[in-house]
Parts: structure tokens; C-alpha cells; sequence
């Protein structure tokens, strides 16, 4: 191949992208523009791992720098695109120059939602955390004796919580809807993990919102409850789910629908540009969905990379996900999006337990709590489409391996 691709967005799915191509042996030339001043990095290691002083920034690196010339892929850094020109084949960057291409990728990833400046988002001491720079500065202040408070029940606010609690902050987290956890997990995994922060000292104020947050007319001090309550606080972390980056496609003319549309194989409306990642809205089950996860941001761009070398299989989703909360680890195969049963299993361990989710009588997803057993073979199950019978999973005394046989 000969002509240029160019990948907007240095993220997960970029890199993932370019590195597949080549291990593919394509030598087409590659441009990776990434709006960040660092080279590619994992995302998920920063609130956690990095932020808790564990883990330096340079083993957050997928490659070290030196990596990219030897395999010839130019990476432009700090680097934003502000328009595609379609009909010339150019992407137009912020500093006035211009970059062809023959094939594009937008891989732009998703932004975490603020809290509206008219409740006091703007001030001092309210954070988001989704690059390097928002954990940097998150590090300055999370110090032992300091009162969080976190918004939001989400995965992100209660993988927060558990590493304030490591660092010895005071934590109250507040969810408006009845429970943590309501938009992606059964009530049981909700329990579960309600169960373990409230072991490790943290108030967690189910069906509670935020009116707003008080301050000194600089930095944040307190915060006013839906309830009326008024709380003190000196930080805020804003856990509330992310908007997909997708207006840079929709300004270009592309289908955008809360995330670029793209079909099977990662096309979007323009069949020389293809997206993935966080960004992107696609067909599960024939539902429209965007399933935001490192391994989905991994697969897709690497199905897509399968593609632009001459490979013909559309890209099939089999999501899996993880989050590490204290020694806790929450493992979910699947997607339970419409299940209508659920069933509890313990696991071997105490303290352990799996979720099973059916919808009718197909098995479609399982949350495993400390229980790997359940995570691989529930997660091997969907691969190969096995039929479960939920009577069987809810027999403590059957070995799940059976199940594969």
C-alpha cells in the first residue's frame, strides 16, 4: 500500500490501530495526530495505580518512543485537528497546515461530562480525571485528612473512592439515582460493591443529587445537597459519564447519533473514513450502542486494521471489562443491556460471588466478584454461544467447567 493513513486520536484505539497494521507486515505509510503532549499511554492505570504513586508514567507508555521509528509511523503530538476536507482528502490542523490522506481513522475517544458552571463546576478543587494532565494535578491535592466528595455511582467514582481511602481522604460519594452503579449492573453487584466502601469507611448517599457546590468565590468548600444537606469539602471528583468526541465528524458531514456511526467493519458514511473506540456508535444485537472499554477500543481498531489489509470479516463485539476497587476485583464478561433475570452464585472464596444475567432464556452476561472461575467460564460460554440454564448456574455444588463440556 502506498497511500497515506492518517489516525486522529492517540489513544487506546489509535495506537492499537497502527501497531496491528504493522505486525500485519502493511507498510503503508502511517500519521497518528494525538492532541496530548505525550506519547500513546494506558488510561486506566492513572486513577489508580499512578495516582496512588505505584506506578511511574513511563510503564503507562505502550511503546517507548524510539518504537515508532523503527516501524516507521510518524506521531505528531500536542497536535489537535480542528477540520476534516472531505472532498480534498486533507485533514486541517490548528496551526493552519494541512495533511493528505488517503485513508482516515478518527479514533477521538469520549470527555467526561463537567458540572455546569452555574452550580460551581468552575471552581477550584472540582476534577475530572481522564488524561495524564487531570491526574497530575489530582495528585497535588489528595492528601490524607482531606474531605472528597465524589459525584456519581459509576465505575469511575467508586474506583475513585477506593484509591482516596488508600491515601486517607474522607469520602462521601453521591448517586441521584436510587442506587451505585443503576445504568450498568444488576442490583446484587450494586449490593456487593455498596458493601466493600462502606467497609472501608466510605458514605455513600444513594438518591442524592447535587444542588451546588459553595465556595470562597476561588476554590470549592462545600457542597449543598439534594436532600438540603450541606456537607464540607474541600475537592470534588465528577463522575457522571463522558460524551463521545464525535462533532469533529459531524462538522465534516459524517452520521453522528451520540457517537459516530460506522457499520461492520468500522466505515463510517464516507467509505474512506473509518472510526473506532469511544467515539463511535455500532450495531449490537441490532441495537445501536457504544461500548466504551479498553478491550473494545483494542478489538475494533484491530479488526479495522485487519480490514485495511485486505482481510473481509466485520468486526464481531465480545465485550469484557474490569475494575480494581481495594483488593477487590470486578471482572464482566458480556453486555447485559435488556436482561431480565439474574442469578447469584457464591464463589469458592469468601466473599466472592458471580451475577448471571439472562434475557428470556439466553444467557448474556456475568459480573464475577473476586471469582475468576465464573469470569473465564462465563466468558467462554458466550464466546461459543452455549446455551445456560439458569437452574444449573444457581446449584452451588455444580462445577461451572461441566458447562463448557
Amino acid at each position: 500500500m502506498t497511500g497515506r493513513l492518517v489516525i486522529v486520536g492517540a489513544g487506546q484505539a489509535g495506537f492499537a490501530l497502527a501497531a496491528k497494521l504493522r505486525a500485519l507486515k502493511d507498510d503503508r505509510p502511517i500519521t497518528i495526530l494525538g492532541s496530548e503532549p505525550e506519547l500513546p499511554y494506558q488510561r486506566p492505570p492513572l486513577s489508580k495505580k499512578y495516582l496512588l504513586g505505584e506506578m511511574s508514567f513511563d510503564r503507562l507508555l505502550f511503546r517507548p518512543e524510539a518504537w515508532y521509528g523503527e516501524n516507521d509511523v510518524e506521531i505528531r503530538l500536542s497536535t489537535p485537528v480542528e477540520a476534516i476536507d472531505r472532498p480534498n482528502h486533507l485533514v486541517r490542523l490548528f496551526d493552519g497546515s494541512e495533511i493528505a490522506y488517503e485513508t482516515l481513522v478518527i479514533a477521538t475517544g469520549a470527555t467526561p461530562r463537567k458540572l455546569p458552571a452555574a452550580i460551581g463546576g468552575a471552581l477550584d478543587g472540582v476534577f475530572i480525571v481522564r488524561d495524564k494532565a487531570d491526574a497530575d494535578r489530582l495528585a497535588t491535592v489528595m492528601k490524607p485528612g482531606h474531605r472528597l466528595l465524589i459525584v456519581g455511582g459509576g465505575y469511575i467514582g467508586l474506583e475513585a473512592a477506593a484509591v482516596a481511602r488508600k491515601l486517607g481522604l474522607e469520602v462521601t460519594l453521591i448517586e441521584m439515582a436510587d442506587r451505585i452503579l443503576a445504568r450498568v449492573a444488576a442490583r446484587e453487584t450494586a449490593d456487593a460493591i455498596r458493601k466493600i466502601h462502606e467497609g472501608e469507611g466510605v458514605v455513600i448517599l444513594e438518591g442524592t443529587g447535587l444542588t451546588r457546590l459553595i465556595g470562597d468565590e476561588v476554590r470549592v468548600k462545600a457542597a449543598e445537597l439534594s436532600d438540603g444537606r450541606v456537607i464540607d469539602a474541600d475537592m470534588v471528583i465528577v463522575g457522571i459519564g463522558v460524551t463521545p468526541n464525535d462533532q469533529l465528524a459531524a462538522d465534516a458531514g459524517l452520521e453522528v447519533q451520540n457517537g459516530i456511526v460506522v457499520d461492520g467493519f468500522g466505515r463510517t458514511t464516507d467509505p474512506q473514513i473509518y472510526a473506532a473506540g469511544d467515539c463511535v456508535v455500532q450495531d449490537w444485537k441490532g441495537q445501536s450502542v457504544r461500548l466504551e472499554s479498553v478491550q473494545n477500543a483494542v478489538d475494533q481498531a484491530e479488526a479495522i486494521a485487519a480490514v485495511l489489509a485486505g482481510g473481509s470479516a466485520p468486526y464481531d463485539p465480545k465485550p469484557w471489562f474490569w475494575s480494581d476497587q481495594y483488593d477487590v476485583m470486578l471482572q464482566i464478561a458480556g453486555f447485559n443491556l435488556g436482561y431480565d433475570r439474574t442469578v447469584v452464585r457464591p464463589g469458592a472464596r469468601e466473599g466472592s460471588l458471580s451475577i448471571w444475567y439472562f434475557k428470556g432464556s439466553d444467557f448474556i452476561a456475568v459480573d464475577a466478584i473476586n471469582d475468576a472461575k465464573a469470569y473465564v467460564t462465563g466468558k467462554k460460554l458466550l464466546e461459543l454461544g452455549k446455551p445456560v440454564d439458569p437452574a444449573l448456574i444457581s446449584d452451588p455444588e455444580l462445577d461451572l467447567k461441566s458447562l463448557l463440556a
